[in-house]
């Protein structure tokens, strides 16, 4: 009998060890939060990072595992640092994530002291990297250098780092930099010390103040004395760009590669097989034209044709045009130069310098008919389907992949049918993925975006209800009573002939 106690005994024993290994295994180490919950989580946590998310984004499924996995880890550091998540598409969230400007997903933001200091996290989206980035980030701005042996460590031999060199940790130098570097914190690494002796590179007899920006790149250092917070910013920023940034495999360049795209200078890239007999001297004579334009708001970038498919979709680009150079100047204007020779680069670059070189329009072929309820429009029909047409024009900006503009497609059908007897207007769509979009006209960030542009060409952005009826309302309460034709002459003429009449 006492056997048959102990056994029992044994076995609840074990229930219970494995009651508690579920526990453990169940338990979430992500915070979730929402419209109830989220001001005040975020207001008893001095540093607390935040992914906005969307259950049906493919990106937030694939990142889930790896936040998970980091927080669990995190949650043991000391101090423990918090990760939440807030899904961002529900109803009840969105006005959350209006105020943080969430137009992706996942976003993540990192919040300081209880949420005054927002930043963008830009690091990676693995469980360990995730780990070393936001330990980094909730320590202190900026590392102090005592050694060589530190400055080794903090340099490094592939870090971009700004290190302030300081007679004193004190002045107004010094809180300048100290401002910038809590500010930049999230892109940059920085570090001040009091003996530039134990920098790597550079005059050692420096007493400062001066900022000495480390690199892996071009000359390896440059240094600045210049520390008025916006100038030194921009010191920062510019320099940590490689004259010409290259886009490949290597992951080491990916960084460089964002903060090239991040940059708002005039963009030249020049794509190429990296393998073909002809990629050198194409390299060498890119690289001397970089050089000759330093200084000129003109950054360059260097891709290899393997690595750069997602380059050439954005930009509507075919293999078959390689050599080739496209610039993208800050209002997204395109300029292309395909199957380029090395003698034409320079000419080519300064041709378009000088205003010489037509834009470059990415755009889908027109299509031959067009007769489904909603007209498809691209970049070439454009103006003359939505500009020109003098029609009252209901265009949906959109993306095949896009799971919201999949389910609106049939309700649009039904809105285009019911105006299919009005010739005063056009119930449109184009695919943002494939076609320019003037963007002093239409703000696409998101999709689907759907935009209104009556007759006489007043445009605004739809953000009604997604029903027939609420498209229907809203097209009917804008539109104009007489569209115009082509040009919106004709029936200007016809109310003047009819005005005539009745006199």
């Amino acid at each position: 009998m006492a056997f048959k106690g102990l056994a029992w005994f044994s076995i609840l024993l074990l229930s219970l060890f494995a009651s508690s290994i579920r526990s453990e295994e169940a338990k979430e180490f992500v915070l979730t939060l929402d419209h109830s919950n989220f001001t005040e989580t975020i207001n008893k946590h001095d540093f607390i990072v935040v992914e906005f998310y969307a259950p049906w984004c493919g990106h937030c499924q694939k990142l889930a595992p790896e936040y998970e996995k980091a927080a669990s880890e995190l949650s043991s550091h000391s101090p423990p640092l918090a990760l939440a998540k807030i899904d961002a598409s529900q109803e009840a969230n969105k006005g959350i994530a209006n105020d943080y400007k969430i137009q992706g997903f996942p976003t993540i933001k990192i919040l300081r002291s209880g949420g005054k200091t927002i930043q963008d996290y830009n690091g990676p989206r693995e469980a360990e990297g995730i780990v070393t980035y936001l330990k980094k980030q909730s320590g202190p701005a900026s590392v102090e250098i005592k050694s060589a042996d530190v400055a080794a460590e903090v340099v490094g031999e592939k870090n971009v780092v700004a290190v302030g060199v300081f007679p004193k940790l004190s002045g107004e130098e010094f809180d300048s930099f100290m401002a910038l570097a809590e500010k930049l914190r999230a892109d940059y690494d920085f570090a001040h010390t009091l003996d530039a002796k134990h920098l790597p590179r550079g005059d050692s007899s420096v007493a400062g103040p001066v900022v000495r920006l480390f690199k892996p790149f071009d000359e390896l250092f440059v240094d600045s004395k210049d520390f008025n917070g916006e100038a030194l910013e921009k010191f920062i920023k510019e320099s940590s760009i490689p004259l010409v940034t290259v886009f490949d495999s290597d992951p080491s360049n990916h960084p460089y590669v964002a903060k090239f795209f991040e940059s708002p200078a005039t963009k030249v890239m020049m794509f190429i097989n990296f393998t073909e007999a002809t990629a050198e001297s194409l390299k060498s004579k890119y690289r001397e034209v970089a050089t000759s334009n330093k200084g000129q708001d003109l950054s360059f970038l260097l891709g290899d044709a393997e690595s750069s498919q997602g380059a050439f979709q954005y930009f509507g680009l075919e293999e078959s045009q390689v050599p080739l150079i496209i610039i993208q100047t800050p209002d997204s204007k395109k300029y292309l130069k395909a199957n380029l020779e090395v003698d034409q680069i320079e000419s080519w670059v300064k041709d378009f310098k000088d205003g010489k070189v037509a834009a470059h329009k990415k755009s889908q072929p027109i299509p031959a008919e067009n007769n489904e309820p909603v007209k498809v429009v691209v970049a070439e029909s454009l103006d003359d389907i939505v500009f020109k047409s003098g029609k009252n024009v209901l265009i949906e900006f959109y993306a095949p992949w896009c799971g919201h503009c999949q389910k609106l497609a049939p309700i649009l059908d039904e809105v285009a049918l019911s105006f299919q007897n009005d010739p005063s207007v056009i119930i449109a769509k184009l695919d943002a993925t494939a076609n320019d979009i003037p963007s002093d006209t239409f703000d696409v960030k998101g999709f689907p975006t759907i935009y209104f542009r009556s007759a006489s060409g007043n445009v605004v952005v739809y953000e009604g209800d997604r029903t027939k009826e609420d498209f229907i309302n809203f097209v009917e309460k804008n539109s104009e009573k007489k569209a115009a034709t082509s040009h919106g002459e004709e029936s200007t003429k016809t109310e003047e002939a009819a005005t005539k009449d009745e006199l």
